[in-house]
């Protein structure tokens, strides 16, 4: 599956995702979109899931009609250490994601 992470989640979270291909925003040169021009971008590259821990994005979006889905973690931080908790549930929740779905996975 093909991941971007947001900039707001902590790169090194990508290592945890494995047998993903995981990008972040900043390596696609992508730092400081909005979000709707994120999702068009994303969807335009091949992406199918934004892993995020910004509650609002889902309410704020029409991810429907965008072609991707959306994954927002959400912990006590977005402290590496707290996120690492989280990627079992955001495996088993990346098993079942179809486009335009958003998930909200909990500590």
């Amino acid at each position: 599956m093909r991941i971007l992470l947001d900039e707001c989640v902590p790169r090194p979270l990508r290592r945890e995702l494995t047998g993903h291909d995981v990008r972040t925003i900043k390596e696609m040169g992508w730092a400081g979109k909005k979000n709707g021009e994120l999702l068009a971008l994303m969807a335009g590259a091949g992406f199918e899931v934004l892993l995020t821990v910004d509650q609002n994005f889902r309410h704020q979006q029409n991810l429907a009609a965008s072609g991707v889905a959306v994954v927002v973690m959400v912990a006590s931080s977005n402290r590496l250490a707290d996120l690492i908790l989280l990627i079992p549930a955001v495996e088993t929740a990346l098993g079942g994601i179809q486009a335009g779905d958003a998930l909200e996975i909990r500590a």
